[in-house]
């Protein structure tokens, strides 16, 4: 028997369930709201530090770093000041760590909501990224105090680089939290495999060492330096660099020590980030239809 035709829905409203992906996260607001306070209560419920800890664990990350490969491995006489470009870098990395490791359970860790209301699911792993500044903007006030000390002076560029490697990290991170965070909810082995990548993600970009030691080790023209340069991550780091550590440092150091054309690759990297981004919202808007049945 044919099935009857739908009846058209009044203006101002849509058939339930169906979702624009992120499009959706603009009238949904106040939802996201409540669900980012959620996510820090919930974070520091009975926590003595609370917030604190956005200072403490890159504390006590940089000066484990800072000691390693600043002190053990000379790495302060090859980029002064160290304190500043390991800082800068560190702060990228761990935005970039905390937005794809979060987004990608966010969905998992909130299933009881999930079972129980409609909402646009893509607000679970975008409030991921809303907790990540939170955490973030500390951090940044710690870099821009300690850049000042060493002789860091602002300019358009450097204001320009900075602000170009936090959007590059948002969006590559926030398309890959959405891809992984959607296959997570059939596959929970992606939430191993995420780990697996944050782990590495440190030693794959510039943050502890100069380019220059890599393109010593891969060779000038190489096709794995070539990879290695156009990888997001190594742009948005290299990007902090510009922004805080060049500016700090003298002529003689600045020679080589960046990426070609830093700029331009990171018009370059953003483009490949919305690129990931758009993929990671298709892909987790066809997912999200099978969330329910699969927690």
């Amino acid at each position: 028997m044919p099935r009857a035709p739908i009846a058209a829905l009044p203006p101002g409203f849509e058939a339930p369930g169906r979702s624009r992906g992120l499009v959706d996260i603009f009238s949904h607001r106040y939802l996201l709201s409540l669900l980012v306070r959620k996510e820090l209560r919930v974070r520091y419920q009975a926590s003595f530090l609370g917030l604190a800890w956005s200072y403490v664990k890159p504390g006590v990350q940089f000066v484990v770093f800072f000691f390693v490969m600043g002190t053990f491995l000379q790495m302060r006489a090859m980029l002064p000041p160290f304190a500043v470009y390991l800082f800068s870098g560190i702060v990228i990395i761990n935005l970039f760590s905390e937005i794809l490791g979060n987004a990608t359970r966010s969905v998992v860790q909130n299933g009881a909501l999930v079972n129980k209301i409609y909402l646009p699911r893509q607000l679970f792993p975008v409030s991921s990224v809303l907790v990540a500044l939170v955490h973030f903007i500390p951090q940044m006030v710690v870099l821009l105090i300690g850049a000042i000390v060493a002789g860091w002076r602002p300019g358009w560029a450097e204001l320009a680089a900075a602000l170009l490697g936090i959007v590059i990290v948002l969006a590559f991170a926030l398309g890959l939290g959405l891809l992984f965070g959607s296959i997570n909810v059939a596959y929970r082995d992606i939430e191993n495999i995420v780990d697996l990548i944050l782990m590495v993600a440190i030693w794959f970009s510039p943050v502890l060492y100069p380019l220059q030691t890599v393109r010593d080790a891969l060779g000038e023209g190489s096709f794995w330096l070539a990879l290695y340069e156009a990888n997001p991550l190594t742009i948005a780091v290299e990007l902090f660099h510009r922004a805080f550590w060049w500016p700090a440092t003298t002529a003689e150091y600045q020679a080589g020590a960046l990426v070609d054309s830093v700029m331009v690759r990171g018009v370059f990297a953003l483009v490949f980030a919305l690129v990931v981004l758009v993929i990671g919202d298709r892909v987790f808007n066809r997912l999200s239809r099978n969330f329910a049945q699969e927690l």
